[in-house]
């Protein structure tokens, strides 16, 4: 199993299946990631994710009634460890403008990538490949990671 690569500071982008990851602590993935919430405790990162996220983590929890993960993530949702920056205008035409460029990029991903872009994120950990093909995105797959890629 690899190590995650952290930058030294500023913000990284994670996308819903990192959180979903940590929340629901992945038996794969979970001792990739802690590092990164650690980092994001002591304040030497600043973790952000769009507000989209609370969509996407928050339905298998609501299908389930699992009220016990729901409250997990709220207050994941609530903590300073994490920024939700909420979806504007900007941010809908950047992604418009990604999906133009990378034509099977999905709205949501589209929506991830632009924010991490307009954020200036000097890092977007994701586990889906098709981050890889936006321009400009600097994309770490998670999947990579575990593999010591």
């Amino acid at each position: 199993m690899g190590t995650l690569s952290l930058p030294a500071s500023g913000p990284v982008y994670v996308d819903t299946s990192i959180v979903i990851y940590s929340v629901e602590t992945h038996a794969d993935y979970w001792p990739l990631l802690k590092p990164l919430w650690e980092a994001a405790r002591s304040q030497r990162l600043t973790l952000v994710t769009s507000e989209l996220i609370v969509l996407e983590t928050l339905v298998g929890p609501f299908k389930k009634g699992d009220a016990r993960l729901v409250s997990a993530y709220d207050e994941l949702f609530q903590s300073p460890d994490l920024r939700l920056v909420p979806v504007s205008q900007p941010i809908l035409r950047e992604a418009a403008r990604l999906r133009a460029v990378v034509s099977s990029l999905r709205t949501p991903d589209a929506l991830h990538a632009a924010t991490a872009m307009l954020g200036a994120c000097n890092a977007f950990l994701a586990n889906d490949r098709e981050f890889e093909r936006v321009p400009g995105l600097s994309a770490l797959i998670l999947d990579d990671v575990a593999a010591g890629r």
